[in-house]
Order: structure tokens, then C-alpha cells, then sequence
């Protein structure tokens, strides 16, 4: 594994005590707002080092992935439950943690933005690439704000504790021209990734910018700039960027900071580490409960080895043999009954998850076995693979960086403003979709060359293969409308109910009039009367 640097410990040099009535003023007591804290390169690092580790969690990264039709909770009463069973309101605590995490932030950012310059006798290039990281967090964060609850307060400095009393939202297509102002003002004060020293691997970068700038377009639709600025980023305009050769080795530890990731999480085993996997893992290969697990809905969603979905005439799917040739990621991302867990020593075992499997196999001593609603192990029939770390320890105290955007998106969303566009064509294809499928592991000529019709559906589905898992499936089905009928139905499990039918699991709901949008949190909204309520709150 690569040696981790400055970012992650920094990070855990830094305790940044935030104490404030309104979660917009989070005016902080502590050295980072004395004068005499700016002594030192050093000192400053730190303050920035901060942002970095505020600008996004595993926890978030996650729980977006619960808000939407891959995975599905089965175990206690999560606030992404309540959401996607229509039952969240504006005292809700993710509405409330989302807004006060992002603006903590902001704060750290502005922070750093407005004391920097009294470091004595620092280094002005060094200064002035600090300050566009300060820039992009902020801008990253504004953008996050933005995409989940709409109108939100825009400022640009720290605010007086009146102030944040008292502020009012700002419409949202000024919140985006702010944040892709500042990307564009940004992005050649930043070094390209290649232009790091190995020590500050995992800084921004001008490819993460970019691809930043590209999202805030993508998730409007503005499918011209989505195309022109990917075209920018694959012609390597913003530094060098390439798939990395083994899907499965991308998520590794290994493998961090390959040439396909554009930006990511910095972890590292004892400093800083996450530990969802540990209800997301079989129970006999460490995992603790199962508190989150694969859909149905997203197993359906891959396709075979010759590119033909599993409805598909020719496809070759047999539903008793329903992952036989299929699409390689699979394998790399979801477990099933049956599925080979390769360990770190080179062993394999089997996992059961059939309902009496293990008993029939002789091995009791496995259980990872189904056993319906609420209990310990999976809800759904399926476990997760993808992101397990297997350096972490017992308890699954992970290390491994979580990856926020890498070059296989920066070509999906190319193929899809282009498609869209009506300028899909052999030519594109070719250098988008057919390089990730064969990356993947796809040989048949089926899968790999450029299809005559369906090339949005084909587009749509390819995104949601190959990003599973990674945070972005929630921003998709929002933007495509899917979301209205994708959380509106029972979503379903492996073939272990009555009769060898799906597991139904419970219903979800999802009001098309009011759920786009979270709350504005009714504890700032009790504090500041300016600000007004999403519809249907």
C-alpha cells in the first residue's frame, strides 16, 4: 500500500471545536480565530487540512446510496429510511446534520480565506494554490447544499451572529453561477495531478475542478457543457487521466491514487478510518449485522457477458442460474449466494445465504443465511463486496480512500451529453463505453461494439454498473425523473420467499410534489424567520 501524507495527518492533528446558536454563524472559540494563531505554514495547513476532512464522510457517501434504489436497509430506523418510506419532516436529523456538516465547512473555509495572509514571510505561489483549495471546498460545499435542499444562504465571508440570524435564501441558479465562477477562477492557480509532489497526493487538483464544473451542468441537464468540458478533461487539457486496468483493483488499497481517480477521500488505517462495511459485509467475514444491502432492482440491472439484458431474447439468462455470465462487475461488487470471498491469504470461501444451505453443505458454522425482516443477517439476499478493505482490522476500522470522482464518469457523462445531444455516434462510443466495458472484462463483440438503438437505456444502466456503490445513483435518478418511480414501489430480494418468489421487502414512497428537495431544518428555521420552507414541509 502507498504511504499516506500531509492531508490525513494534518487532519487528525486538528480539533476544531465549532460552538454557535445558528449553524450559518458557527462562529468558533478555539486558536483558529485568534490573530496570534497565524504564525506558521504550518498552522495554516492545518486549518485547510480541516476543511478537506468537512467537505465529505464515508457516512455521507453511504447514506446517498440508501436514498436510492440500490440499497435497502433492513435493520433499525435510519433517517434514510424515514425518508424513502415518506415519512421524514423538517425536525428530521439528516436534513438537520447535512446543513449544519456543510456549513461548518464553509466556515472553516472562510476562515482560512480571511487570515492567511497574516502568516509571516509565507511562500506566495504556495499561498495562492492553498487559497484555491479553500475555494474549491467552499464552492464543493455550496454545490452539495444546493443539489439537496435548492434555494440556500450564499455569503462569502464569515457572518456576524446577527447576520446568520437574519439571512434569506438565495435562488439556486445563483448559488450555481457562484459555484462555476469560482471553478473557472480557480482552476489554473491549481497544479495538474501530475504536477503534485508524492506528499500532497489527494490535494484538488485542475482535473477535479473540472469535473466538479462538469456535475453542476450534468445535474441541470446543460448537456453543452457537460460535453464541452469532458471533451476538455479526456483530451487531457487538465492533466492525464486514464482507466486503471482491473475494476476490481481500483477499490484496493494498493492501487490508491492510481491514474483514474480524480479526487478522493484520504483514509488510513489507526489515523482516520471508516467502518460501514461492518454491517455491510457477510456475518462470517467480519461483519457485524447487516444493516444495508443490495436491491434486487440493482442486481436485475446487469447485464450478460454479451452486453443483453436479462429480459433480453438471446441473452442466455437462466433463473436458476441467475449469476452465470454475467457482466464482470458484478462479481466485484455484489455477493450472492454462492459467491466465492476470496481472503487477503489467497483462500476462498463460500458463502451461504440460502435459507438451510449451510446445514446442506455441512458447514454450520457459516451463517450468513436469510432468516427474514429484522434479523441479523442480509434483508435482502445479498451482501456487498466492493469498497471492503481487506487490511482492515476486526470490526472493520477501514483505511481505504473513498473515491469522489474518477476518469470512468468524466467518459459516462461525455457518452450521455452527447447522446443527448443527438451526437452519439461509432466514433464516440468507441472511445467511451467500449474502453470501460473491455476495462470490465466484456469480450463478446455483442457487448463491446456500437449498438443501433436503446442508447440512452444502455447509457443509463452502464452508469449505474459501473458507479454502484459510489454515492452518485441518488443525483441520476433525480435529474432522469426515474426517481418517482424507482423509491414508489416494494422493492424486492433474493428468490428465498413462498414458492421461490422475491422477498418483498417494505413499501417505499416518494412524493413527487415534496421529496426532491430536503427540508430546510426547522431548528434554523426557529432561529432565523427569513428563512422560508420547501413545499410540502
Amino acid at each position: 500500500m502507498r504511504k499516506k501524507y500531509s492531508i490525513i495527518i494534518g487532519i487528525c492533528m486538528v480539533l476544531a471545536l465549532f460552538i454557535s446558536c445558528n449553524d450559518l454563524d458557527l462562529a468558533p472559540t478555539n486558536k483558529f480565530t485568534d490573530p496570534t494563531y497565524w504564525t506558521s505554514t504550518e498552522k495554516a495547513s492545518a486549518v485547510l487540512n480541516k476543511a478537506y476532512q468537512q467537505m465529505f464522510g464515508a457516512n455521507y457517501f453511504f447514506a446517498n446510496e440508501k436514498l436510492s434504489d440500490n440499497l435497502y436497509e433492513g435493520r433499525g430506523s435510519s433517517d434514510e429510511k424515514t425518508i424513502t418510506s415518506g415519512q421524514a419532516d423538517a425536525a428530521l436529523g439528516r436534513f438537520a446534520n447535512e446543513w449544519k456538516d456543510s456549513y461548518e465547512g464553509i466556515k472553516t473555509c472562510h476562515i482560512f480565506l480571511e487570515n492567511v495572509d497574516r502568516v509571516p514571510a509565507m511562500d506566495e505561489t504556495l499561498k495562492e494554490r492553498m487559497k484555491a483549495e479553500a475555494r474549491f471546498i467552499r464552492a464543493f460545499l455550496f454545490n452539495r447544499l444546493a443539489s439537496h435542499y435548492g434555494d440556500i444562504p450564499l455569503f462569502d465571508r464569515s457572518l456576524t451572529l446577527q447576520e446568520a440570524n437574519n439571512v434569506e435564501r438565495t435562488p439556486k441558479s445563483e448559488v450555481l453561477k457562484f459555484v462555476r465562477d469560482e471553478l473557472n477562477a480557480i482552476v489554473s492557480i491549481l497544479p495538474t495531478k501530475q504536477e503534485y509532489k508524492e506528499k500532497d497526493q489527494g490535494r484538488i487538483t485542475q482535473g477535479a475542478v473540472m469535473t466538479l464544473l462538469a456535475r453542476t451542468y450534468l445535474y441541470e441537464n446543460d448537456w453543452t457543457n457537460v460535453a464541452s468540458i469532458c471533451e476538455k478533461i479526456i483530451n487531457g487539457e487538465f492533466g492525464k487521466y486514464e482507466l486503471f486496468p482491473s475494476y476490481e483493483g481500483l477499490f484496493l488499497p494498493e492501487n490508491e491514487y492510481n491514474n483514474e481517480v480524480i479526487l478522493d477521500l484520504g483514509y488510513t488505517l489507526e489515523l482516520r478510518t471508516w467502518s460501514e462495511y461492518y454491517d455491510a459485509i457477510p456475518l462470517t467475514e467480519g461483519g457485524r449485522i447487516n444493516g444495508f444491502a443490495p436491491t434486487q432492482e440493482l442486481v436485475d440491472d446487469y447485464v450478460m457477458k454479451n452486453g443483453k439484458t436479462i429480459n433480453e431474447e438471446g441473452s442466455g439468462y437462466n433463473e436458476n442460474a441467475p449469476y452465470a455470465n454475467r457482466d464482470p462487475r458484478f462479481d466485484a461488487t455484489i455477493v450472492y449466494h454462492g459467491y466465492k470471498w476470496r481472503k487477503e491469504n489467497g483462500s476462498v470461501s463460500t458463502i451461504y445465504i440460502r435459507p438451510g444451505s449451510a446445514e446442506e453443505a455441512g458447514e454450520t458454522d457459516k451463517r450468513d443465511e436469510y432468516a427474514g425482516p429484522g434479523q441479523n443477517a442480509t434483508p435482502t439476499g445479498y451482501y456487498l463486496r466492493k469498497y471492503y478493505d481487506p487490511t482492515a482490522p476486526e470490526g472493520m476500522a477501514a483505511g481505504l480512500n473513498l473515491i469522489l470522482m474518477r476518469y470512468a464518469d468524466v467518459l459516462l457523462m461525455y457518452a450521455e451529453a452527447k447522446n443527448e445531444l443527438g451526437q452519439m455516434n461509432e466514433t464516440i462510443w468507441n472511445q467511451t463505453i467500449r474502453p470501460i466495458r473491455e476495462r470490465a472484462g466484456f469480450t463478446d463483440a455483442s457487448a463491446l461494439n456500437f449498438p443501433a438503438s436503446k442508447l440512452q437505456e444502455i447509457i443509463r444502466r452502464e452508469r449505474r454498473s459501473e458507479l454502484a456503490i459510489e454515492g452518485l445513483r441518488l443525483f441520476d435518478i433525480r435529474r432522469w425523473k426515474l426517481i418517482e418511480t424507482v423509491l414508489n414501489i416494494r422493492p424486492r430480494g433474493d428468490r428465498f420467499g413462498a414458492n421461490n418468489t422475491h422477498i418483498l421487502l417494505d413499501q417505499r414512497k416518494f412524493n413527487k410534489d415534496r421529496d426532491y428537495l430536503f427540508a430546510i431544518p426547522q431548528s434554523q428555521r426557529d432561529i432565523d424567520k427569513n428563512l422560508t420552507q420547501n413545499p410540502g414541509y
